[in-house]
């Protein structure tokens, strides 16, 4: 019995490397917003810049990036073409920065380039420009038009505001939407933060980003009312409308407060533990350290390096970046012993600075921050499946093998989150050509119908493209083809684009779609009542492959034949299954379905709730079983046909590896490190930790299979898979690689091999 994963790494996006850099293209700016940090606020180093980063400039930084990207093996980076105002460079000085960075660093790594302006100079032909290279748009917009010119003025004292929403307007147009990034709004707590959350939803915004405003405790922020806490009230009212509101957009900051409340990351700089990841390189080619650090003092954010002379690795040596990088071990004794520091992390470092005592203090805004905190750490509803990080509970619960239905649950809910942060890392790659931006359209039917599109993208094998695609090996227009399953299932209209390959339009967890012509790039178009049609041409039912599922009456799993990702196992897939085929699998499963009820009861209720794909596999030349797990595939394996008893423990068995791979997804077992291997009973060849920690909780399950038949020869194979199991408990346990997570799961195990029979 063949498993594709046992000997192979655990799927990541790379190596540890620095995958964010800020370019100050222009220097200058063409409005006066006072509360601006690169202008109004201590550091004044822009007086002595270039205003425009020399081309020669741009290439010494693209080398840097590209050199850096490969030394790491990074999987993608991340660009911001900053300023001042990078679009008082115009299209042609645009132009030409985009074309040397892609040239240079492309090639080495996926370049996600986005750009952050006022949105004055915005024009149709520069978003023309930005939708061709692929270039993400944040437009700076505080809200209406009150709000917005508290501070973002022109020098005569004139309002922004027209001007900036011409810009988003352009944005939102058909063939520009797909630059369209986002809205950046710092608040101001003398504006009502309902109209404000009101004015910027309504510019339709693919996310929204609300930033506390920069102070530090020399110059400590407003604080109008008297409140103690008036920024967290402020976003906390926000927060209840928006999550009224059925949270239609991504709000960064509330979207972080719950995922550290989650025990995850936070993605972004102000929150969280997370280690900074970014370098700005000025118009002159300083490295810089984060633009925020020059509200503290003059110099504060400069390294004393260029991208001429010093590389990536050598300018993250610099002290300050370095005391960054350490996580709690930077922060002040007060925050080190604050019990919401792992979410808070400190907030951001410049807010922490105070003459006399650098950065070793608490945030400016710390008692806001811990009222954020302690205000979105609600225990989730009655009902709610539970979304915190694997409890240990749950872990022993797992070793065990018999999960309930709440534990698929948990699992699929901290999968699914996985899932759209590789979407959303994705999207951010490109920028197709007219209609629907998919990300947005997804984003769209999401807010109208979480759960079906939730199911959408928790299909298995839309993780496998995923992270086909930021490995370049696999093409990410196909987020479109996503995009388009979603909207058949919702029954929401949309038109994006698909692609076409090998005759067929493939749309995950729906149907293959039979479309005559060369392969490319097709405009798939649901309408108000359901109808499909590709390239105007409506569907006939002749040209759909559904994807079919074997309906054993208690338990129905898709039986996948159709996706283009489902080769990501160890063996061949089989083509789509002519009738007979799909009635012989669906008999064949339901009988193995009994045999598990009558054989394993416990393992019934967590195969019923999470084995949701099988997909067919070609048998083996001799007649021998094949069965197959890839990590990145949740919930889904792969069978080769076979007899309804040998089905029942392939499925029992492979089932415990995708259950062991989402653990491992968010529960470190083992030291990933440990080198050594070790013998085990099912192998000739040594097992690393992986293998082995694998064979053993799969073989744990065959065990409780065979325990329950009857006659000598099914006693003897419970006692072979009886004894491999234990025996490979006992190594591990004795192995020194396991982690305190990883050592009570396999005593947990170990006790349940022990336990009497049922």
């Amino acid at each position: 019995m063949a498993r594709a994963h046992e000997d192979s790494p655990p799927s990541g996006l790379g190596k540890p490397g620095l995958t964010q850099y800020v370019l100050k293209v222009h220097s200058r700016c063409d409005l006066a917003c006072d509360h601006c940090y690169v202008y109004e606020h201590a550091d004044q180093s822009w007086r002595g810049q270039p205003m425009i980063m020399a081309s020669s400039t741009v290439v010494a930084a693209a080398q840097r990036i590209a050199e850096h990207a490969v030394a790491h093996g990074l999987h993608a980076v991340h660009v911001v073409l900053h300023g001042g105002e990078p679009l008082l460079l115009g299209f042609d000085g645009l132009d030409q920065v985009i074309r040397r960075l892609r040239s240079i660093v492309d090639p080495v790594v996926p370049l996600r380039l986005s750009l952050q302006t006022n949105g004055i100079g915005l024009t149709p032909a520069i978003c023309d420009l930005f939708v061709r290279e692929r270039v993400g748009v944040g437009v700076s917009l505080d809200g209406d038009r009150a709000a917005n010119d508290r501070h973002r003025r022109f020098r005569n004292g004139g309002s922004s505001y027209d001007r900036v929403r011409a810009a988003l307007r352009l944005l939102r147009r058909p063939e520009f939407r797909a630059a369209y990034a986002g809205i950046l709004c710092t608040i101001d707590v003398r504006n009502d933060p309902i109209d404000v959350y009101e004015a910027v939803r309504a510019e339709e915004p693919p996310r929204i980003e609300f930033l506390l405003p920069h102070a530090t405790w020399d110059n400590p922020p407003p604080r109008p009312d008297g409140s103690a806490t008036p920024y967290a009230d402020w976003l906390l009212r926000i927060h209840r409308r928006w999550t009224d509101d059925g949270r239609p957009v991504p709000i960064r900051i509330l979207d972080s407060l719950e995922s550290t409340a989650r025990g995850g990351p936070s993605h972004t700089e102000a929150l969280g533990l997370d280690p900074v990841d970014v370098l700005v390189v000025e118009s002159d080619g300083a490295w810089e350290q984060a633009d925020s650090l020059k509200i503290a003092y003059h110099g504060a954010a400069a390294t004393a390096r260029t991208v001429f002379t010093h590389s990536v690795d050598e300018t993250l040596g610099h002290p300050g970046l370095a005391a960054r990088l350490t996580g709690l071990d930077a922060l002040c004794a007060q925050c080190r012993s604050c019990p919401v520091v792992a979410r808070c992390g400190g907030g951001l470092f410049a807010h922490r600075y105070r003459t006399g005592t650098g950065f070793a203090n608490p945030s400016v805004f710390c008692a806001d921050l811990k009222e954020l905190m302690e205000s979105t750490s609600m225990p989730p509803s009655p009902g709610e499946p539970p979304t915190a990080a694997i409890p240990a509970d749950v872990i022993e619960e797992i070793a065990t093998g018999h999960v309930s239905v709440a534990t698929v649950d948990l699992l699929d809910q901290l999968q699914a989150e996985l899932v759209e942060a590789l979407l959303e890392e994705l999207a951010d790659t490109f920028a197709p050509v007219g209609d629907e931006h998919p990300w947005a359209a997804l984003v769209r039917m999401s807010g109208d119908d979480p759960r079906t599109v939730r199911e959408i993208l928790g299909h298995p094998y839309v993780r496998v493209w995923a992270d086909r695609c930021l490995r370049r090996q696999a093409d990410p227009r196909l987020l479109g083809n996503l995009a388009a399953a979603a909207a058949i299932r919702t029954g929401r209209p949309a038109t994006v684009q698909v692609v076409s390959a090998g005759g067929y339009v493939r749309l995950p967890a729906v149907a293959a779609v039979a479309v005559p012509g060369p392969a490319g790039l097709l405009p798939l178009t649901v309408g108000e009542a359901g109808t499909v049609s590709i390239a105007g041409r409506p569907l006939e039912p002749a040209a759909w492959s559904p994807v079919r599922h074997a309906d054993t009456g208690a338990w129905s799993p898709a039986l996948d034949d159709v996706d283009a990702h489902r080769d990501c196992f160890e063996w061949p897939v089989l083509p789509r299954l002519d009738e007979a085929a799909h009635r012989r699998w669906t008999s064949t499963l339901t009988a193995a379905y009994r045999i598990v009820a009558d054989e394993a009861a416990g393992h019934l209720p967590g195969l019923t709730a999470g084995l949701r794909v099988i997909t067919p596999l070609q048998p083996g030349a001799d007649g021998s079983p094949r069965a197959a797990t890839a990590r990145e595939a949740y919930p889904a394996i792969g069978l080769a046909y076979a007899g309804p008893a040998e089905m029942a423990v392939l499925m029992v068995h492979e089932f415990q590896h995708v259950k062991l791979g989402a653990l491992a997804d968010h529960v470190d077992l083992y030291d990933p490190g440990f080198q050594a291997r070790f013998r085990v009973g099912w192998r000739p060849d040594p097992r690393p930790v992986e293998g082995v920690l694998h064979g053993a909780y799969a073989h744990l399950a065959v065990a409780e299979l065979w325990r329950s038949r009857p006659g000598e020869p099914a006693r003897e194979k419970y006692l072979h898979y009886r004894d491999w199991t234990a025996e490979a408990a006992e190594t591990l346990l004795a192995s020194g690689a396991l982690t305190g997570s990883g050592e009570r799961f396999v005593r947990r195990l170990a006790q349940t091999l022990n336990s009497p029979a049922p």
